[in-house]
């Protein structure tokens, strides 16, 4: 009994010590929002005197978020679309070793994962090509970053039984429609992972923009973030609001599949 209660003590500060660690950042976050700048020079780890939301309105018109939004929207949606696609029509034939060398393609796969970004031979190709400083040339860079999205899709396809495939084969039905009719209503918890992943390094990408994309009319939201940085002083609460509102989107969308997310990092973790 004396154990019982001890391990249920330890299971709950273990929890309540995550929760700490997740949201005293938050809050940290928003305590600097409600602040002047001159309260927060004064007391920069002191508890806000009251609410300014207004700061929120002044954090969005001074970063020009409403310049921005529609281009990271576009980005976003775009890149994801078409990474997760060709996530799932690269992890199904390897998933199912319908290729020569499967092990191989998805060991490849796997070590690009560790390597670092190739920021140089990417920026020298985008030039060579005419991709530089263009929105489809941005957008086609990001898609090319299939990664974790494609080893969750390999893990789960493999737990789909393979008499589906032969059943369709019977019934005459084809690759495209074998994978958006049949194999793409069953990897769904894979799916919204893949979905929310992706987007999160899409939307946040501050260092990419700022290499390919050099006019400002074709940068993201994250762009707005550089209005609160001075030469000589950085406003922080407004750069603190103007994190929030970056990040409202992502809470937004992250609200609508969460309870997919578990389920869907459970099931692409099975061995290949």
């Amino acid at each position: 009994m004396a154990e019982s209660k001890s391990s249920a003590v330890f299971r709950y500060a273990v929890v309540l010590f995550m929760l700490c660690v997740y949201v005293l950042p938050l809050f940290y976050l928003f305590n600097v929002a409600m602040k002047t700048q001159i309260e927060y020079l004064k007391s920069p780890i002191g508890l806000f005197e009251q609410f300014r939301f207004n700061n929120f309105r002044t954090a969005w018109n001074q970063g020009d978020f409403s310049r921005y939004i529609w281009n990271s929207v576009l980005y976003t949606s775009v890149t994801t679309a078409a990474s997760i696609l060709l996530s799932l029509f690269a992890a199904f034939p390897i998933a199912r070793r319908y290729v020569r060398f499967s092990n191989l393609i998805y060991l490849f796969f796997t070590m690009s994962l560790f390597l670092p970004s190739p920021l140089v031979p990417q920026f020298w190709l985008a030039s060579q090509l005419g991709l530089y400083n263009t929105q489809w040339g941005y957008m086609l860079l990001r898609t090319g970053g299939t990664g974790i999205a494609f080893l969750m899709f390999v893990g789960y396809i493999k737990s789909v039984s393979k008499e589906l495939d032969e059943a369709a084969a019977m019934d005459g039905c084809g690759y495209l429609r074998f994978i958006f009719r049949i194999l793409f209503p069953l990897v769904k918890p894979v799916l919204a992972t893949g979905v929310m992943l992706t987007a999160i390094g899409v939307w946040n990408d501050i260092i990419g923009p700022t290499i390919y994309l050099s006019d400002t009319k074709y940068q993201p939201i994250t762009k707005g973030l550089f209005a609160f940085f001075g030469q000589y002083l950085n406003n922080w609460p407004l750069l603190a609001c103007g994190i929030m509102i970056i990040a409202a989107p992502l809470v937004v969308l992250y609200s609508f599949i969460q309870r997919y997310l578990v389920s869907g990092a459970l099931a692409g973790s099975v061995k290949f």
